[in-house]
């Protein structure tokens, strides 16, 4: 068995990331940090940053994050996005709400021409999504 997951970077956010999306999400949060494996902080100022960061949601949602150390490279995202879709309206209304808290809608949470409901919008730390509830059948 194989699994797809999202795996999202940060820069300096991922602790208050991952933390933000288990309380959109619920679930189980583990966090392992740079300072935790012998030499895999290249800066001691650099420690505390999260190495990996994984939320296991109770819908079955597997999320997963890490800080980019300032010797890499980084860019925001850009050109994707972590889409969340299912039958439960209200708990999909829920997500939107959150995820919604602070950041940017593209495009509202409503009646698309295809049914259900659909909507986009980047997150406070500027992870775009997509909260889709299916069309009835």
């Amino acid at each position: 068995m194989a699994a797809l997951n999202p795996y999202l970077s940060f820069r300096d956010q991922a602790r208050t990331a991952m933390t933000f999306y288990q309380g959109v999400f619920g679930g189980d949060l583990q966090i392992s940090t740079f300072g935790e494996f012998e030499g895999m902080a290249q800066d001691p100022a650099e420690r505390d940053l999260v190495m990996h960061a994984q939320l296991t949601t109770p819908d079955g949602f597997v999320l997963m994050g890490s800080d980019t150390p300032r010797m890499l490279p980084y860019a925001a995202p850009a050109g994707m996005a972590v889409s969340v879709s299912g039958d439960d309206e209200g708990r999909l209304q829920g997500f939107w709400d959150a995820l919604a808290d602070g950041g940017t809608v593209t495009l509202p949470f409503e009646p698309p021409p295809w049914g259900g409901r659909f909507g986009m919008l980047s997150d406070r730390f500027d992870v775009p999504w997509m909260v889709a509830v299916n069309a009835p059948s």
